[in-house]
Formats: structure tokens, sequence, C-alpha cells
């Protein structure tokens, strides 16, 4: 399996300045195979810490604030020393050690010479917000789960990418029925790499769909494990209540869905909790798509959508000869599926921040608006076949932006100010 971030550790790799690295994820998306594989193919020793019931590592940890003691504790446990050259220190489940995140500090400032790497899952930034952790002392890398990019190459359709990498659109239409049909996979599989690999292993979509209720169920037990006893029932209830909210026309989050009468104030920590935790993505409504986006945002609207669309079809019970052998699969429920795809898609570029858009009079929305630090690019999800963009051609009337990007079904089309790309190659957006 190909994760596209190991070509990012590998640039970490070679600065000359470089500070511990934490890979920040949410639960199962592949976090420890990276760090792993990375580590034994980039440097000659590789030391694999894991701090899950591992209570010589807890302890050495939660005393010692002298990092040559520290170190002295690593060369007992593993059995040699420590060659910091030629050699990788991985901390995983750094969640289950409190005093952990304070003491890369001093790693840092200290003893820079080792090459440190750390996993953990937002929900270790949650709960640490009382030690003494300043994220100018480490780098932070956000793991995903795979794209659909990753997927089409772990399936071992590594042409059919190189294809859209390149260009080469002629040809991408020429074989857009191979393209749909691993979309249509996708879309029920979803990003989650052991549920990728056991499909590519034995191609059984029900051993999938057991796999996706597992780890599904694994988040709710996080939930009473982790949360605030206070707000664990509400978090149920807000988990429960995405995919309605994403069954709307209008995918503007409803605090009435969760249950009648519900209010903002109640909820609040519930939402803050699952988006900490990488459960779950937010994205704001700006009240003008002016840059920078952040200084235009209203914290009263907002979407939310899932960590992944094979977990959200497998909440919505998609049925898989309705994925696989219907023809309006990519409108099915309304288009939830395929804004929950775009969305993820675009979450994995670097640097990049999502918003959506209303006009003043609420009767037309961008669905996403994409801030690069230079352009704002609005962004349409078109699941159905009818695919007029009137508020495209509104926003490019009174905005002007140097192009709009419809995302669909159809082949690519390109005229003077507006793209048509389509959905399987939404990520070549970066090249826009």
């Amino acid at each position: 399996m190909y994760r596209t971030d190991i070509e990012y550790l590998y640039r970490w790799q070679k600065k000359k300045d470089k500070k511990p690295l934490i890979i920040r994820g949410a639960r199962r998306v592949g976090k420890t195979w990276l760090i792993k594989e990375f580590g034994t193919k980039a440097y000659k020793n590789c030391i694999y810490i894991n701090f899950d019931n591992n209570s010589y590592m807890q302890e050495l940890f939660s005393y010692n604030l002298n990092i040559e003691k520290i170190v002295a504790g690593l060369e007992l446990y593993i059995g040699y020393k420590i060659e910091p050259l030629n050699t990788i220190i991985i901390f995983d489940e750094i969640q289950e050690a409190p005093k952990f995140l304070a003491l890369l500090k001093y790693f840092n400032e200290n003893t820079p010479q080792y090459n440190i790497i750390c996993a953990g899952s937002p929900l270790s930034m949650v709960l640490y917000k009382d030690t003494s952790f300043f994220e100018k002392e480490v780098e932070i890398l956000d793991l995903y789960p795979l794209s659909f990019s990753e997927f089409m190459i772990a399936l071992g359709k590594s042409q059919l990418y190189n294809f859209l990498k390149e260009g080469d659109y002629s040809m991408v239409a020429t074989l857009k029925q191979d393209y749909i049909d691993l979309l249509k996979q996708y879309y029920y599989v979803g990003g989650m790499p052991e549920a990728i690999l056991n499909f590519l292993q034995n191609k059984n979509f029900n051993r999938v769909r057991k796999i996706q209720e597992n780890i599904l169920s694994i988040c709710k037990q996080d939930f009473s494990k982790y949360a605030p006893s206070e707000i664990v029932p509400k978090i149920h209830m807000l988990w429960n209540s995405i995919p309605k909210q994403l069954l709307k026309e209008n995918k503007k989050f409803i605090y009435g869905l969760i249950k009648k009468g519900a209010r903002a104030k109640e909820y609040k920590d519930a939402i803050l909790w699952l988006t900490d935790c990488g459960l779950v993505h937010k994205v704001h409504r700006v009240t003008s798509p002016n840059a920078p986006l952040k200084s235009y945002e209203d914290l009263k609207a907002f979407k939310l959508f899932l960590l992944d669309i094979g977990l959200l079809s497998c909440m919505l019970n998609l049925r898989k000869n309705i994925l696989l052998h219907g023809n309006d699969v990519f409108k099915e429920f309304k288009g939830a599926l395929t804004e929950q795809y775009v969305l993820q898609q675009l979450k994995t570029f670097k640097s990049i921040d999502l918003y959506f858009w209303t006009n003043v009079k609420g009767i037309g929305e961008i669905d996403l608006l994409l801030d690069t630090g230079k352009d704002i690019i609005p962004v349409q999800v078109k699941a159905e076949r009818n695919l007029q963009s009137k508020i495209l051609k509104v926003y490019k009337y009174r905005y002007n932006p140097h192009i709009c990007i419809r995302a669909s079904i159809s082949d690519y089309k390109k005229d003077d100010w507006f793209l048509n790309l389509p959905l399987y190659a939404i990520e070549m957006i970066s090249s826009v």
C-alpha cells in the first residue's frame, strides 16, 4: 500500500534543522503502518516504542525531564546504544503517556541530533491541553484516510492514476467507465486502510462492511472512554445525526435534526470534541468570498462531514447492488456521498482552507471555497446529470475569480474561466 505522505517524511528526513515530527490522525487511518514503513526504509536502525500497555515506558517518561537519562533508559530497554545519525526513534500511541508531549520540547532544544517521529490521534492533543507543550517545538503532519488516487494505486491501477496526473484527458475520456467503476467501489469501501486491504485481498464487499461496522463501534467506545461523561450522550446523538444532516438538499447543520428543540449551546462541546478527535470535518460558511476567508467566517453556520466516505456509506446502510449496478449512484441520497467524497479528497491538501458560501438572499450556494493563500477558488459539486451551474455564473460576474470549477461525473472541459473536473479527477485541482 502506498501513501503519498511518505514523500513528506523523506523531505523531513533531509532537513538539517528538523524538529520532532508528530503524525496526527483519527484512529485506524494508518499512522503506525506509515511510520514503520518509512522508518525501516529510510534508516539503518528503527526503534519502535508503543506506549500502549507499556508500563516501563510510561514510567520512564512520567518522572524524568532529563533527556540524557531518558535516552539511557531507552538504550537499556532496546539493548544497544543509539546512533543518532542512523537511527529513527518512533513513539506510538502517545496519548497513553500524559507527560510525553511536554518532553518533546526538551528533545528539540537539548538533543536535536535525535530523529524522532510520534504518532497519536488528535485525541491526544485534546487530553493534554494542560501540559507545557508548544507546537513551535515540533512539526505536525495530519494523516487522513486514503484518497481516491491512493485507492487506485492500492488496487493496481497506477496507470489510470498516471493519466490523470499527466493531464492526458483524451485517454481519461476513453477509459471513463474504468474510472467510474473504481469510484463506485471507493464510495463503498472508502479510504480506511484496513477496509482497503481486506478488499484488495478478498474482493468481498460484505467483509468490508463488517470491518467498517467494527471501526464505527470502536469510535463509539472511544466516546465513553475519553470524553467527559457529561457530554457522552450528546456526542452519540450528534454523531448519529450526521448522515441525516448530509441527506438534506441544503447540508447546513441543523440542531433540530439531533432532537426536537436542540440548541447550539447544548452541543458545542460535543462538536468540538468530535472535530478535535478528527472524526468529523467542520466547514464554516463565509459571509463574503474575499481573502483571507478566515476573516469572513460565520461561526454559527457550518456543515459537518464524516472522516471517511466508506464509514458514511456504512451508516447509511448503502447496499452494494445499488452502488455497483445503479446508473445514478452519484446522485443517490441527494448527493450526500458525492459532496462527502469531494470534501474528503480536498482535505488531504496541505495549506488549503475550506469553506462554503451562500449569496445574500440565501438562494444560491457555492459548495466549497478553497483558500490557497494566493487565490480563492469556488467549487460546485454536481451529483446529478443536470449540469447547469447558474450560481457559478453569478459568482463569476460578482467576484471575477480566475477560474470557477464544477466537479461532476461529466468529462473534462475547460473554457476561459470555467473548468469541469470529473469527480474521479478532483485531486488534480491542485494543478489548476
